[in-house]
């Protein structure tokens, strides 16, 4: 059960979501505290069920594949896959803006200096993967412990000491200031960037039947790491907003500008290069651990045949190396929007948002999907189940679904704290974005052919 908690967390637990919700100080509680009973708890135990239920390797393939088909099964792991693939240009940002701060601060707002920097970690992190998981898991550890763990304990000790010392705050933190004002949509606009940071618990979920008693175990480590992730987001944020004022928070450079601030008052700056090359070098390890993630799904629907026969071609290694270059090639070109938004902070949220619809979009295939087989495969076994009979799994998947129909229809409206340009171009880049991501599975199963399913037991390329 601890394990299993502690999994969660390192699949969630993030720094690069913190600056976006520093804007809100305290009141950004509230924000977490919401995103977590309406969407990271619902996700969770939907994703425990038919992760025992359905254990066969494939993940959210097979489970919607089950309840409505193969169609819908590409469907949703092709938007899993392609949220991901969406997702690396944004957490490569802050990469690149972290590790500006070793160079000169001033290139965290260069939108060139971002698409050079993107392009050559992410290459460098696929051609890594090339060498198999055995050093892609190296890789991983040593990127989570130099560039989450380390920095994130940092900065949360600094905002302590700095309060304990009698610095003034830059955000209230009074009681008064935890309730947000949600009479303003936009503030409640910007919090759905949340949602995202609390995504990709359907991915432990498949060791959900390794715990003992998961009927009671497994909810017990759910509420276990959810409440330290809240903690490491809350104070995370709160040391954020409590030195950089509101308003001059950068959604990339928002965690180098609060230590610059801190080491500045402890005489520490001698610290900053240092720091910062230990956050990017933590980028890169869980861009290492994504890389390969979510692709191994659609190299099990290639696999199925409704993928042409070249992408389910493995190295000696067992990497999918022909779906890591697509994969590659379409970051590169999605890199590109730092060119054509006016800021990078309007670059990375017009990208945060386009992620969150598309894997939001696969949430609410997997919920439905999840009441669906309550009704048309009821006796399939499955070592933990939502309890509360059909009820329960209404009242728990309702709840995901409501959350994500709102938050994909209210990520339209752009942010009043972040200077997004063109209306009309942001409107239309997340529209046609989320229709193209949607209808490319459905044509490329549409044409699929029988000659496309693996008849060998592997494809390994010479």
């Amino acid at each position: 059960m601890f394990t299993l908690a502690m999994i969660n967390v390192a699949a969630i637990a993030s720094l690069r979501g913190l600056p976006a919700m520093a804007e809100y100080g305290l009141s950004s509680i509230f924000y977490f505290v919401v995103a977590t009973l309406i969407f990271l708890i619902p996700t969770s135990l939907i994703s425990a069920e038919l992760a025992t239920g359905w254990p066969k390797r494939g993940g959210i393939y097979i489970w919607v594949k089950e309840a409505f088909g193969g169609r819908w099964g590409f469907l949703a792991i092709w938007l899993q896959w392609i949220q991901n693939v969406i997702w690396y240009p944004t957490v490569l940002s802050f990469a690149a803006a972290t590790f500006a701060f070793i160079i000169d601060p001033a290139l965290a707002n260069n939108n060139i200096y971002m698409v050079i920097v993107i392009l050559i970690v992410y290459w460098a992190a696929t051609l890594a993967n090339f060498l198999g998981m055995k050093a892609s898991g190296r890789i991983s550890t040593i990127g989570v412990i130099t560039g989450t763990i380390i920095p994130g304990l940092f900065i949360i000790l600094l905002g302590l000491i700095w309060l304990a010392l009698g610095n003034p705050s830059q955000t209230p933190l009074t009681v008064s200031a935890m309730i947000p004002d949600l009479s303003n949509f936009s503030n409640i606009v910007l919090a759905l960037g949340v949602l995202l940071y609390f995504a990709g618990m359907e991915m432990s979920a498949a060791h959900a039947q390794e715990v003992k008693d998961p009927q009671r175990n497994y909810p017990k480590a759910i509420f276990f790491s959810s409440i330290i992730i809240l903690i490491i987001f809350v104070l995370g944020t709160l040391a954020i907003a409590i030195v950089v004022p509101h308003g001059a928070i950068s959604l990339v450079a928002g965690i180098m500008q609060a230590l610059q601030d801190f080491t500045k008052a402890f005489n520490l700056a001698w610290l900053i290069p240092i720091i910062a090359l230990f956050i990017a070098l933590g980028v890169f390890g869980q861009i290492s651990t994504w890389i390969p993630g979510p692709s191994k799904g659609l190299l099990v629907v290639a696999n199925d045949g409704y993928l042409p026969p070249t992408l389910r071609k493995v190295n000696r290694k067992g990497v999918q190396t022909n779906i890591l270059f697509v994969q590659a090639i379409i970051v590169s070109i999605l890199s590109l929007v730092f060119l054509l938004m006016p800021t990078v902070s309007a670059s990375y949220w017009i990208l945060t948002i386009l992620t969150t619809q598309v894997y939001l979009l696969m949430y609410f295939i997997m919920f439905v999907s999840a009441i669906k087989l309550r009704y048309s495969k009821p006796d399939t076994p499955r070592a933990y189940k939502i309890p509360g009979g059909k009820f329960g799994m209404w009242m728990v998947a309702g709840i995901g679904i409501v959350a994500c129909v709102f938050a994909i229809f209210a990520g339209y409206i752009p942010p009043s704290e972040i200077q997004v340009g063109n209306i009309f171009f942001f409107e239309i880049f997340l529209v046609i974005g989320i229709i193209i991501m949607s209808v490319i599975p459905l044509i490329i199963h549409h044409f699929s052919k029988p000659s496309w399913v693996r008849e060998n037991e592997s494809d390994v390329e010479e």
